[in-house]
């Protein structure tokens, strides 16, 4: 019978090292394997985020009859909460409506310093003049008086709303950013609902929500009844929804704070893949890229102190159902904001309350 090698003959530990180094390029595979699926899953995660969202290019669509920038470090940025009914939409509103309004507008300014901001609400029945525009195709919409506000989303697209919050401020736009009914639902459904308080009944008219006074937590979908309800609450006008939609978004943003979902990366992910679904915004902002340093660069606006009024209107004396720019408290309101001023006590003053 042959003798064995020992474990310290020459032959063994020839042996021992050729297995080390075996296992030693197992183990560095197995690591380069790991960073190639965390490197591949990041860069599916970041071209799946990225090509959730649409772009408009201001400029091209607008042209170069704009408003100059006043304050070159403040910032102004027309958010819309558009009601179309196509697509996931549709299954969210059944109401018997063709294209799509501007349901929601906030123009938001944020000062040089960027540590506060202000959130301006554009009452959609509001009587306006709209300048003349291009619509998505590129064909010639003219020009028109006494027109609802909501109604020039819908016959020329978002570019033209900008342009008609240029002519009616005379604010520079730096950036707008539109979401609609599915996406909004999937961001509060990514939180995990928004906590809202009530201070009287909502009573659920005319298919509206049903709640009774006190704090409730809602999903996405009771969220999006809450900011689209008017018959139900308060005196039922558009002016008085609008107190709702600005309650509410005070409300998300401040869940967004509470839960840290900037500095937690699941839950950001998780937000960020809602939130983008159903997202248009300018081209300067239509990347992850550009949305998170912009997001970083507003990491010092606080919730707590972010004011929120509605522009100043009057009933119109022609048609009482409708409301026109209240002068001489929109003129200030504007000017206050373009200059990067506090707004005075009687720029917020609306003859028409809602």
């Amino acid at each position: 019978m042959t003798d064995l090698p020992s474990a310290t003959s020459p032959s063994s530990r020839r042996r021992r090292r050729r297995g080390g180094k075996r296992a030693l390029r197992i183990v560095l595979l197995t690591v380069a394997l790991l960073i190639l699926a965390a490197a591949g899953g990041g860069w599916w995660a970041y071209s799946h985020l990225n090509g959730n969202i649409d772009s408009v290019d201001l400029d091209q669509a607008i042209g170069d009859n704009r408003p100059k920038k006043v304050v070159a470090g403040a910032q102004n940025v027309l958010v819309l909460g558009s009601d179309s009914r196509a697509g996931a939409n549709g299954d969210l509103d059944h109401g018997d409506v063709s294209g799509a309004r501007s349901d929601t507008a906030m123009l938001v300014h944020i000062p040089e310093g960027r540590s506060k901001a202000t959130a301006v609400s554009i009452p959609r029945d509001t009587l306006i003049s709209r300048p003349e525009c291009k619509d998505g195709d590129g064909k010639t919409v003219k020009a028109a008086n006494r027109v609802m506000f909501n109604s020039v989303y819908s016959l020329a697209g978002p570019a033209c709303v900008v342009k008609t919050v240029e002519q009616m401020s005379g604010i520079r736009v730096d950036h707008f950013v539109e979401v609609d009914f599915a996406g909004f639902k999937g961001l509060v459904d990514a939180l995990g609902g928004v906590t809202v308080t009530l201070d009287k009944p909502m009573s659920g008219a005319k298919g509206g929500l049903k709640l009774d006074a006190g704090t409730h937590r809602l999903n996405g979908t009771d969220s999006l009844k809450f900011v689209r309800t008017r018959y139900g609450y308060g005196d039922g006008s558009d002016l008085g929804r609008i107190g709702l939609q600005q309650q509410f978004m005070m409300a998300m943003l401040s869940e967004i704070k509470k839960q840290d979902a900037l500095g937690n990366p699941a839950r950001l992910y998780k937000l960020a893949d809602a939130g983008t679904k159903s997202l248009t915004t300018d081209s300067d902002l239509a990347s992850l890229t550009s949305l998170a340093d912009f997001a970083q660069s507003m990491k010092g606006v606080d919730p707590d102190t972010m004011e929120t009024i509605m522009l100043p209107v009057a009933y119109d004396k022609v048609d009482p159902n409708r409301v026109i720019v209240a002068e001489p408290q929109a003129g200030k309101l504007w000017e206050a904001l373009r200059t990067d001023q506090k707004i005075p006590a009687e720029a917020k003053n609306s003859p028409a309350k809602g």
